[in-house]
């Protein structure tokens, strides 16, 4: 049987009317689905941000023949004080502020979740996130124009969503064992790809009637998935009083695979320190993994929507094929975005269904996935390369004819 342990937890309110429904099945959706709702929300705030960056900052800087090229806006002068000579460098500071707070915040929010009810943290997360990205919004009606007044509402709202991931990789967690966990995370893990997606479409189809809106809609919705997640959400089968034997959640079918404590070594239901944490075998190389990962995957997060529209709309301008339709650059921002978002969603899926088998074969897919991207560039690459030599001959050519 499942060992019962020492938890601050408690039933949500519910699904306190449902005392006679014990079925693991259900209460393992439940989970699921709104741990994935709740994570989606997350992205799709976090989205918005790099779509309203062309509202804010409309004009773009780039050396080339065309100049200023603008795409389809509906504010045309952007806003005060991003549509300034350093908007971009504005906008990358309150993205940088934004993620170290995020990240500060990751180390202590797990901390907190191991001696706090998980929904309660959750629920504060989601719609602590909701409020702080609404009034990072609210600024549009308001008609303010301060840096600092949406450099402190991201800020707040990145420490808000560092409850986020913690919270719900222990919910998942308390509910699945190691042997089905690699297909459920992997499948499950699609919320990122969907709430970048949602996010994206959502926000844009938003700017129209002005880009406050585009943060006021998703809040709202993720204000809800919060009230949801708070009534709903069964954190864990000992805190939903059910009895289950340990084969039903804990068996691990691989018994090659070599354990994340050393054998012999009595389980105990306790939080552990921080430090303590960090010297567990594997937590550092991981963790130091995940911080080369994330800084390429967050780069193209909150930037490639805006260099797209701006810095390639330069290129894209000069194309035979679009005669200078500027209009044209939202339909191929949404193809290059969407493909890329597709691809992100089908990579977890694949992920999940391949490590069951051997994680040696995620990561020669991963490697096959990195050989093709850069194929793909590699006419482009070839170009620039050609462009630059052909320049260099111009210039030893000029500087011959001179002497």
């Amino acid at each position: 049987m499942a060992q019962p342990h020492e938890t601050t937890s408690t039933k949500p309110p519910g699904l306190r009317l449902f005392r006679g429904d014990k079925a693991l099945r259900n209460f393992q959706t439940l989970a699921l689905v709104l741990t994935f709702l709740a994570y989606t929300c997350f992205h799709m705030t976090r989205k918005i941000t790099s779509i309203v960056k062309s509202e804010l900052d409309p004009q773009t800087r780039v050396g080339s023949a065309w100049g200023r090229l603008h795409t389809r806006n509906t504010l045309n002068v952007g806003w005060y004080p991003f549509n300034t000579s350093d908007g971009s460098a504005l906008l990358g500071e309150i993205d940088v502020a934004f993620l170290a707070v995020y990240s500060l915040g990751m180390f202590f929010a797990g901390h907190l979740g191991d001696r706090m009810d998980l929904r309660i943290v959750l629920t504060i997360g989601v719609i602590g996130t909701a409020i702080f990205t609404a009034l990072f919004g609210a600024g549009y009606w308001l008609n303010i124009h301060s840096f600092y007044y949406f450099l402190i509402f991201q800020m707040i709202s990145g420490l808000f969503q560092s409850s986020g991931w913690p919270s719900v990789v222990a919910v998942v967690g308390n509910w699945f064992g190691k042997s089905k966990r690699g297909l459920i995370m992997g499948i499950w893990n699609s919320h990122t790809s969907i709430g970048n997606i949602s996010g994206s479409l959502l926000a844009a189809a938003l700017l129209k009637y002005g880009w406050g809106w585009s943060f006021a809609i998703p809040s709202f919705i993720m204000a809800l998935v919060g009230l949801v997640v708070f009534f709903f959400l069964p954190v864990s089968p000992e805190v939903m009083e059910i009895e289950i034997n340990d084969g039903e959640i804990n068996s691990d079918k691989d018994t090659a695979k070599e354990p994340l404590l050393e054998p012999g070594q009595e389980v105990k239901h306790k939080a552990i320190g921080f430090l303590e944490a960090w010297r567990i075998p594997g937590v550092a190389p991981f963790a130091l993994c995940l911080f080369f990962s994330k800084l390429v995957a967050y780069t193209f997060l909150y930037w490639l929507p805006f260099y797209i529209s701006h810095t390639l709309s330069a290129d894209l301008g000069t194309h035979s094929s679009l005669n200078g339709n500027s209009r044209a650059l939202a339909t191929v921002t949404a193809i290059i975005d969407g493909t890329g978002s597709v691809g992100a969603a089908i990579g977890p899926l694949l992920t999940g269904y391949i490590s069951t088998e051997s994680w040696s074969a995620v990561f020669t897919m991963l490697m096959a996935a990195a050989l093709l991207a850069g194929l793909l560039l590699t006419h482009l690459v070839c170009a620039e390369l050609k462009g630059k030599l052909s320049s260099v001959s111009k210039c030893v050519a000029t500087c011959s004819d001179e002497v």
